[in-house]
């Protein structure tokens, strides 16, 4: 049994509906080749992309989308990890430099001056507290 498909003519003053074979009109759709009602008023259908085809590049599209997305989430995180890090490192110094000036020492030429530890010592307290605590931590 043939299977036909229904179609309606484009022109204004025809509109007449007529029948098409199923195959032929999948042909017609998909090559765009001209076809005439039964009036004879010329008729096709425009050649472009099918929806199912544009379905199609829409996905792939925001497959793409997301990919670059989660490429772009991983880089952040690994700078985020690497700045963690990197301050993490800068603070080690820091409370280092700390220390030693804590102690007496002149960070520059690493020379031990009395009156700078005392100094340190009673005018500024905390710096003992930092040193205290860095040599607790590694006890």
């Amino acid at each position: 049994m043939t299977e036909f498909v229904e179609a309606i003519c484009c022109w204004k003053e025809c509109r007449i509906s007529f029948g098409i074979e199923a195959a032929r009109h999948a042909q017609l759709k998909r090559n765009g080749d001209q076809f005439f009602c039964t009036n004879g008023h010329n008729q096709y259908y425009p050649r472009g992309k099918s929806t199912e085809q544009k379905l199609r590049e829409e996905l792939e599209a925001q497959r793409q989308r997301a990919e670059r997305a989660e490429q772009r989430v991983a880089e952040v995180q690994d700078r985020a990890s690497h700045h963690k890090a990197s301050a993490s490192a800068y603070k080690g110094q820091v409370t280092k430099i700390k220390k030693r000036v804590g102690a007496g020492i002149c960070p520059c030429c690493n020379r031990h001056f009395a009156n700078l530890s005392r100094h340190m010592a009673g005018q500024h307290p905390e710096f003992a507290e930092i040193k205290e605590e860095a040599t607790g931590a590694h006890q």
